[in-house]
């Protein structure tokens, strides 16, 4: 008689199949989050996993309901560790079927940036630096690959227009490009403006530029052209050698470019090398900061979508790490995108290198009027 029974069901239960499936949901770190989808039929049994294992219920946290054809996961109180790959099956006695999405944790913006670069642009082609001097130095310092040129690159592209290369940009893993000193105008077509980047040759944990390099550029004893030896520093004999830099030949800000995606690996010894710098540029009250680039290879929130950098908690949380290890204020690190992968102009790549660019001359220019201030007290 069962036998007739299960028969008889038999013929009204069919393979599972879903009508909606999973959707992948993007979750402001703390709130209450739903997954759900809906089944053909209520004759399945389901199941939730978690990156491929069986999701372990935790009592006040999660919540699993099947209201008729509907399969409902409740999330509360979103916390990192609940992003993730969820995957829902439903199964009877005629076989399986799953679906999958994942959930991605977003914290609250903590940092906010104009994301229209007409404002900024304007502001920074009409922007009065003090009367010490007739531009305002950047020196760029960092790890090879990390984007150095490219970052003067981006900032000249957005200035120019259009794609701007002037200097060659060093891959990730290879030797540095900049092999001479150099020095880069902002500019365009019409007209040139008091921002200049020296750029030097990477620096690394035994090779490259070498500190003494770094410290004689941001003293301005260095003349463009250069070339660096990551053997011996640059002589006081040398022709190259400025034996009397003037305010306008030393450097007003130090920009250090540092990839986010590889903070937490970078060796020990070359972070102790950069640290000096900072130290020497305390000592000499050159303001600091960081560039941090690739933040689309750090964190696929930025990746999606660039406008979301400041609600990323990886994001977050490399530029506390690179603060502590550089010893450079969380206020002072800028995460930014250099054109790399794109052939044509992006607007949000340029804000968020505007809005960087906007502080750091600010900061530069303040030093100068600072640094002009205290020599006149000294001649009074």
């Amino acid at each position: 008689m069962a036998n007739i029974v299960d028969a008889v069901i038999g013929l009204f239960i069919t393979k599972p199949e879903f009508v909606t499936v999973l959707a992948d949901k993007q979750v402001v770190h703390g709130q209450d989050f739903i997954l759900s989808c809906e089944a053909k039929t209520e004759d399945v049994t389901v199941s939730w996993e978690k990156h491929g294992q069986k999701l372990r219920c935790v009592e006040g946290k999660h919540k699993m309901r099947k209201i008729g054809t509907n399969c409902v996961l409740e999330i509360s109180n979103a916390e990192d560790g609940d992003e993730g790959n969820y995957t829902v099956t439903l199964s009877n006695k005629l076989g399986s079927t799953s679906c999958s999405a994942f959930v991605r944790i977003i914290i609250k913006e903590w940092r906010k940036v104009e994301w229209k670069q007409e404002r900024m642009l304007k502001s920074l082609k009409t922007f009065q630096i003090c009367n010490e001097v007739k531009e305002l130095q950047f020196l760029t310092c960092g790890p090879v690959g990390a984007g150095k040129s490219s970052t003067i690159n981006t900032i000249r592209s957005i200035f120019e227009g259009r794609q701007f290369i002037d200097c060659l940009a060093a891959a990730v893993t290879t030797t540095s490009h900049t092999l001479c000193y150099a020095r880069f105008q902002i500019a365009n077509e019409e007209r040139s403006f008091p921002f200049v980047f020296n750029d030097i040759m990477g620096s690394e944990t035994y090779s490259g530029v070498l500190n003494e390099d770094i410290i004689s550029a941001l003293k301005g004893h260095i003349k463009e052209g250069y070339p660096f030896n990551s053997q011996f520093p640059l002589s006081e004999s040398s022709l190259y050698y400025n034996k009397n830099p003037t305010l306008s030949d030393q450097m007003h800000c130090l920009v250090f470019v540092m990839p986010a995606d590889t903070i937490s690996t970078q060796d020990q010894k070359f972070l102790q090398k950069m640290k000096s710098v900072v130290k020497a540029a305390s000592n000499m009250g050159i303001p600091q900061v960081v560039f941090m680039t690739r933040v689309d290879l750090a964190c696929p929130i930025p990746k999606e979508n660039l406008q979301n950098v400041y609600k990323s908690k990886k994001i977050k949380d490399n530029m506390q790490k690179c603060s502590n290890e550089l010893g450079v204020p969380v206020n002072r690190i800028f995460p930014v995108l250099n054109y790399h992968e794109q052939i044509h102009m992006n607007e949000d790549i340029n804000c968020l290198m505007l809005d960087a660019l906007t502080q750091i001359i600010h900061f530069a220019n303040d030093y100068m009027l600072k640094k002009s201030s205290q020599q006149q007290s000294k001649c009074e």
